[in-house]
């Protein structure tokens, strides 16, 4: 029996309920009112209930179905391909099921009716004096009809007794019965049904969980494997019983997804689910909401099922992906992956309780399932509100405030049509006092407004143009301020007016300023991580204020490691990601940036993306830089044959990470060559695609004299970028004259 809970912000109370008219009376109401020819569908008459009565329950889409489907039944309504019409009155009679009788012949008077022919052939007469016929048989004594059919005996085949050799060949496989789907209540008095599958090749989650095509996601099975796989990789405390938290980014196939991971959580003992009302989370919300909400009953969020391939476009033929986070609000270290995957390849059956209905996950409240036996609840919530109340404790928002509103200030933020959009109106304009029109693509859209939702200076074409950095020249002076997040936002973009500031200057300037802008960290830093990939830039802030510093492989479940065991308070990650041990974002602008410079010195930095490259290609050219590391000599022939104004290579390894924390050895992450000056080139295979493979290549060179700090970076590094691509032999490998994205 399913129930509904809601607080009074979500509908009037029983005394105001009362005066709504019956769902038939609303139903006629409104396919009058609509008064179309071809008569309306479902959806129009719903908005016209809608419109009309604003006290509807919230159950008000399930009762309409149930209502249209009862009227058509009784003949109230009329239902034309998908469309409901009154019938009319004028109408003939409606005839009954069957050919109708023939009409019958009147009979002349004095007619006398014979009595009625018994069924069946008659007899024949017999002949009183033919001699009597012999009884024959037929010709093979076998009696007459189908034999009846004998019963089936199951064999046993009995093992070969001791020392008796078996025979050749492999033996004849068992035919399996044909697999049932079989249903039982589980002790929440939920309906399960155990549903058998079979493995699907490739579900090993990457860095980021696991991403595909939604052709593939949407295959019968195929995300019920990976879900089920990963609650039999969980301990049963963090299953049975357990809270669970299932939202994202919003994009295709997401809501469709929410409602399956429902009905397996519920059949998998869970007691509660929290989503982000319609299904809107953002990567560091849902962060937020594991480790700081608390339940009315008490409870707290063991884990997280997110829904997002984070900056990959999404729509039918893009992206789709799912990752899951643990009780640290950070996501699921390798052991629990690596178990996942292993489920993956063995999986035989799937629970889940198929009979439950879907959650209206647009209203905020809670619907619970169950018996006297237990419960199961989903409980919608608003996905702003633990976010911003987090925010407010880290930032001081009186001090933002005030800036915002000063008419010297101006500032553009850019959500991409991501879920970002769904914190900025809360913040910006109703915490900040911000101008709406402040804000860029600020409404989430599945398709993410048919864009790429990746914060660079390629896919955030409007908000670049809108800082003065695009091609044409703008007509209106650029704001002071501009940001943009990617499809989950937990990667950032900052820029000022007509200049970009690099993810690793960026996590580099937070931490030399931290202690003195963010009241947060007003007591200190415990320390500082970048990934491997990143430059080195926080590396010197590290030195110049004697912090503990850690260089780790790509992956936010690395830095919570560290954060989690207290070793690190800021850390960030080339891709645009930045983080605290409140995981957020801060901005800056040029004028600050230059003066960092003049401090700590420069490091030139530049990414080529090689995208949906052969995965073969990608994995020989890796092969065949980690071969060439063997001769450092041979290394620096191919670099001065190629630039002889390049300084020289003095190590070059494929990058491994031993965690600190809890030892675990992280190998393959990276190749690296060292150059003399503190030049760097480094080489990565990204598991953040969805097909094929995708090669990153980085550049970074550091400059200390404060006259050679203000050179175009493209050109600056240029020689660099010679040397990667012969030393690579990218061209020979991939067949690409170009890298697909340049950030």
């Amino acid at each position: 029996m399913a129930t509904e809970e809601t607080n009074n912000t979500q509908g009037p109370p029983p005394s105001q309920q009362s005066s709504l008219p019956d769902y038939p009376q609303m139903i006629l109401e409104a396919i009058e009112a609509l008064n179309e020819k071809a008569g309306s569908n479902k959806s129009a008459i719903s908005k016209h209930i809608e419109s009309t009565h604003s006290d509807l329950p919230v159950s008000h889409s399930t009762l309409l179905s149930h209502h249209l489907n009862m009227m058509k039944q009784s003949d109230q309504i009329i239902m034309l391909k998908n469309n409901y019409l009154k019938p009319d009155p004028n109408s003939p009679a409606k005839r009954g099921r069957g050919r109708p009788p023939k009409p019958k012949v009147p009979l002349p008077p004095g007619t006398v009716l014979s009595p009625p022919r018994p069924r069946g052939r008659p007899p024949k007469p017999i002949d009183p004096f033919s001699p009597p016929k012999p009884k024959t048989t037929a010709g093979t004594g076998k009696p007459r009809g189908r034999p009846p059919k004998k019963a089936k005996t199951e064999t046993v085949t009995a093992p070969p007794p001791l020392g008796v050799k078996r025979g050749r060949g492999r033996p004849p496989k068992v035919q399996p019965s044909v697999a049932l789907q079989v249903k039982e209540r589980n002790k929440n008095g939920v309906q399960v049904s155990k549903v058998p599958t079979k493995p699907f090749d490739g579900q090993k989650p990457g860095t980021s969980g696991l991403r595909k095509k939604v052709k593939v996601f949407i295959q019968p099975h195929y995300l019920q494997n990976f879900v089920q796989s990963t609650f039999n990789a969980l301990t049963p405390e963090k299953v049975r019983g357990a809270t669970l938290v299932v939202s994202g980014d919003g994009r295709y196939f997401s809501k469709d997804a929410i409602q399956i991971i429902i009905k397996m959580a519920a059949a998998n003992g869970v007691r509660h689910v929290w989503v982000g009302q319609n299904g809107l989370l953002s990567t560091p919300a849902v962060s937020a909401v594991i480790r700081e909400r608390v339940g009315v009953d008490g409870s707290k969020a063991t884990g997280a099922f997110i829904l997002t391939a984070s900056h990959n476009a999404g729509c039918p033929h893009e992206d789709f992906g799912i990752k899951y986070n643990m009780e640290n609000g950070g996501p699921a270290p390798e052991a629990i992956t690596d178990k996942i995957f292993e489920n993956t390849k063995t999986i035989t059956e799937y629970l889940i309780a198929e009979d439950l209905p879907n959650v209206d996950i647009s209203a905020i409240g809670v619907t619970g399932f169950g018996s006297p036996e237990g419960q199961f609840d989903v409980e919608v919530f608003d996905s702003a509100s633990d976010y911003v109340k987090l925010m407010k404790s880290i930032f001081d928002f009186k001090l933002i405030r005030k800036l915002l509103s000063s008419p010297k200030f101006t500032f553009c933020y850019d959500a991409l049509h991501g879920v970002a959009g769904a914190y900025a109106n809360r913040i910006f304009v109703e915490e900040l006092g911000a101008q709406e029109s402040s804000l860029l693509n600020c409404v989430p859209k599945e398709d993410f407004g048919g864009g790429h939702p990746d914060p660079n200076l390629t896919y955030a074409k409007e908000l670049v143009a809108h800082m003065g950095l695009g091609k044409s020249n703008y007509e209106v002076e650029p704001p002071e301020f501009g940001a943009a997040a990617d499809g989950d936002a937990d990667r950032n973009m900052i820029l000022g007016k007509r200049f970009f500031v690099t993810p690793s200057d960026s996590v580099a300037i937070i931490a030399a300023n931290a202690v003195d802008a963010i009241p947060y960290f007003s007591s200190g830093l415990k320390g500082v991580a970048r990934s491997m990939p990143t430059s080195a830039a926080l590396d010197v802030v590290a030195r110049h204020l004697k912090l503990k510093f850690f260089e780790v492989p790509t992956g936010w479940k690395f830095f919570g490691n560290l954060m989690d065991a207290g070793l690190c308070s800021i850390c960030g990650e080339e891709s645009f990601g930045t983080g605290k041990s409140g995981w957020d974002k801060l901005v800056t602008v040029e004028d600050i940036v230059r003066k960092h410079w003049a401090t700590y010195g420069r490091h030139y930095y530049t990414r080529y993306d090689y995208e949906n490259v052969d995965a073969g290609a990608a994995k020989d050219l890796m092969a065949y830089l980690v071969k060439s590391q063997s001769s450092l000599d041979e290394i620096n022939t191919i670099v001065k044959g190629a630039r002889s104004d390049v300084s020289k290579v003095v190590n070059a390894d494929e990058f491994e990470y031993k965690d600190p924390v809890d030892g675990s050895v992280s190998k393959h992450q990276g190749i690296r060559v060292l150059f003399e000056d503190g030049s760097r080139l480094v080489f990565r295979l990204s598991g953040t695609g969805s097909e094929g493979a995708t090669i990153r290549l980085y550049i970074e060179q550091y400059e200390k004299d404060p006259s050679k700090t203000g050179r175009d970076s493209q050109e600056a590094l240029a020689p660099l970028v010679e040397v990667a691509l012969k030393l690579s032999k990218m061209q020979e490998f991939t067949g690409r004259s170009a890298p697909t994205v340049i950030t």
